[in-house]
Protein backbone atom coordinates (compact mmCIF):
# COMPACT_ATOMS: atom_id res chain seq x y z
CA UNK A 1 0.00 0.00 0.00
CA UNK A 2 1.50 3.46 -1.09
CA UNK A 3 2.47 5.88 1.91
CA UNK A 4 0.02 8.40 1.22
CA UNK A 5 -2.44 5.51 1.43
CA UNK A 6 -1.19 4.41 4.70
CA UNK A 7 -1.62 8.02 6.28
CA UNK A 8 -4.85 9.58 4.17
CA UNK A 9 -7.24 6.69 5.27
CA UNK A 10 -6.89 6.84 9.27
CA UNK A 11 -6.98 10.25 8.87
CA UNK A 12 -9.66 10.92 7.12
CA UNK A 13 -11.53 8.22 9.31
CA UNK A 14 -10.42 9.93 12.60
CA UNK A 15 -12.09 13.57 10.60
CA UNK A 16 -15.15 11.69 9.95
CA UNK A 17 -15.48 10.51 13.66
CA UNK A 18 -14.79 13.80 14.97
CA UNK A 19 -17.25 15.26 12.51
CA UNK A 20 -20.59 12.84 13.55
CA UNK A 21 -19.70 13.30 17.20
CA UNK A 22 -19.81 17.17 16.71
CA UNK A 23 -23.42 16.80 14.85
CA UNK A 24 -24.57 14.64 17.37
CA UNK A 25 -23.58 16.90 19.82
CA UNK A 26 -25.29 19.62 18.43
CA UNK A 27 -28.23 17.22 17.69
CA UNK A 28 -28.82 16.58 21.11
CA UNK A 29 -28.35 20.48 22.66
CA UNK A 30 -31.02 21.41 19.82
CA UNK A 31 -34.62 21.79 21.40
CA UNK A 32 -37.22 20.18 19.80
CA UNK A 33 -39.40 22.65 18.04
CA UNK A 34 -42.22 20.20 17.01
CA UNK A 35 -44.86 21.36 18.57
CA UNK A 36 -47.32 18.28 20.76
CA UNK A 37 -50.31 17.04 18.48
CA UNK A 38 -53.30 18.57 19.16
CA UNK A 39 -56.21 16.88 21.25
CA UNK A 40 -59.36 17.14 23.03
CA UNK A 41 -58.73 16.84 26.70
CA UNK A 42 -62.30 17.42 28.40
CA UNK A 43 -65.51 18.56 27.56
CA UNK A 44 -67.92 20.01 30.10
CA UNK A 45 -70.98 21.66 30.28
CA UNK A 46 -72.71 24.05 32.58
CA UNK A 47 -75.08 27.21 32.37
CA UNK A 48 -72.25 29.60 32.19
CA UNK A 49 -68.41 30.18 31.58
CA UNK A 50 -66.11 32.72 32.68
CA UNK A 51 -63.34 34.84 30.80
CA UNK A 52 -61.08 32.18 30.52
CA UNK A 53 -64.24 30.04 28.36
CA UNK A 54 -64.14 27.28 31.01
CA UNK A 55 -67.69 26.53 32.45
CA UNK A 56 -67.77 27.66 35.89
CA UNK A 57 -70.52 25.33 37.33
CA UNK A 58 -70.74 21.63 35.79
CA UNK A 59 -74.34 20.43 35.14
CA UNK A 60 -75.82 17.91 33.03
CA UNK A 61 -79.65 19.00 33.95
CA UNK A 62 -80.99 22.02 32.20
CA UNK A 63 -84.04 24.21 32.45
CA UNK A 64 -86.53 25.06 29.66
CA UNK A 65 -84.99 28.68 29.26
CA UNK A 66 -81.17 28.07 29.92
CA UNK A 67 -78.55 28.88 27.69
CA UNK A 68 -76.61 25.64 27.64
CA UNK A 69 -72.51 26.00 27.35
CA UNK A 70 -69.84 23.49 26.49
CA UNK A 71 -66.57 23.66 27.30
CA UNK A 72 -63.89 22.27 24.99
CA UNK A 73 -60.87 21.25 26.49
CA UNK A 74 -57.92 20.89 24.66
CA UNK A 75 -54.66 20.17 24.84
CA UNK A 76 -51.29 20.65 22.48
CA UNK A 77 -50.54 23.42 19.61
CA UNK A 78 -51.64 23.69 16.52
CA UNK A 79 -51.63 26.64 13.73
CA UNK A 80 -55.05 25.60 12.11
CA UNK A 81 -57.56 23.15 14.09
CA UNK A 82 -61.36 23.22 13.34
CA UNK A 83 -63.88 22.35 16.16
CA UNK A 84 -66.81 21.53 15.59
CA UNK A 85 -69.94 21.32 18.27
CA UNK A 86 -72.98 19.29 17.13
CA UNK A 87 -76.06 19.33 19.25
CA UNK A 88 -78.52 16.64 18.91
CA UNK A 89 -82.22 16.04 20.59
CA UNK A 90 -83.51 12.67 21.27
CA UNK A 91 -82.74 9.63 18.80
CA UNK A 92 -80.90 12.19 16.94
CA UNK A 93 -82.35 15.17 15.36
CA UNK A 94 -79.83 18.35 14.94
CA UNK A 95 -80.51 20.87 17.00
CA UNK A 96 -77.23 23.42 16.57
CA UNK A 97 -73.98 22.55 14.62
CA UNK A 98 -71.29 25.52 14.36
CA UNK A 99 -67.50 24.97 14.31
CA UNK A 100 -64.52 27.11 15.28
CA UNK A 101 -60.73 27.50 13.33
CA UNK A 102 -58.37 27.37 16.44
CA UNK A 103 -54.76 27.91 17.05
CA UNK A 104 -53.96 27.04 20.28
CA UNK A 105 -50.32 27.01 21.38
CA UNK A 106 -50.75 24.40 24.90
CA UNK A 107 -54.05 24.21 27.02
CA UNK A 108 -56.77 25.95 25.51
CA UNK A 109 -60.70 26.18 26.05
CA UNK A 110 -63.15 26.64 23.29
CA UNK A 111 -66.73 27.64 24.38
CA UNK A 112 -69.96 26.72 22.19
CA UNK A 113 -73.35 27.08 23.32
CA UNK A 114 -77.04 27.51 22.27
CA UNK A 115 -79.97 28.85 23.68
CA UNK A 116 -83.92 28.70 22.58
CA UNK A 117 -85.89 31.89 23.45
CA UNK A 118 -89.15 29.85 23.76
CA UNK A 119 -88.06 27.06 25.69
CA UNK A 120 -86.00 23.66 25.33
CA UNK A 121 -88.43 21.20 25.33
CA UNK A 122 -87.89 18.39 28.32
CA UNK A 123 -86.04 15.37 27.07
CA UNK A 124 -82.55 13.67 26.35
CA UNK A 125 -79.97 15.79 24.44
CA UNK A 126 -76.18 15.36 23.64
CA UNK A 127 -73.30 17.33 22.08
CA UNK A 128 -71.03 15.83 20.16
CA UNK A 129 -67.34 17.42 19.11
CA UNK A 130 -65.40 17.04 16.47
CA UNK A 131 -61.69 18.09 15.67
CA UNK A 132 -60.76 17.82 12.07
CA UNK A 133 -63.73 16.18 11.26
CA UNK A 134 -62.76 13.80 13.53
CA UNK A 135 -65.52 12.49 16.84
CA UNK A 136 -63.33 13.61 19.64
CA UNK A 137 -65.92 13.82 22.93
CA UNK A 138 -69.49 13.67 23.62
CA UNK A 139 -71.77 13.95 26.71
CA UNK A 140 -75.12 13.58 27.07
CA UNK A 141 -77.66 16.10 28.72
CA UNK A 142 -81.58 16.44 29.96
CA UNK A 143 -83.86 19.15 30.11
CA UNK A 144 -86.00 18.57 33.03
Amino acid sequence: MPFANRVLIPLLCIGLAVGAAACAKKAAETPSTTPAQLSVTGLDLGRSVGGDKRVTEKVSDFRPHDVIYASVLTSGASPNAVLRARWTFGDGQLVSESEQTIAPSGDAATEFHVSKPDGWPVGKYKVEVFLNGTPAQSKDFEVK
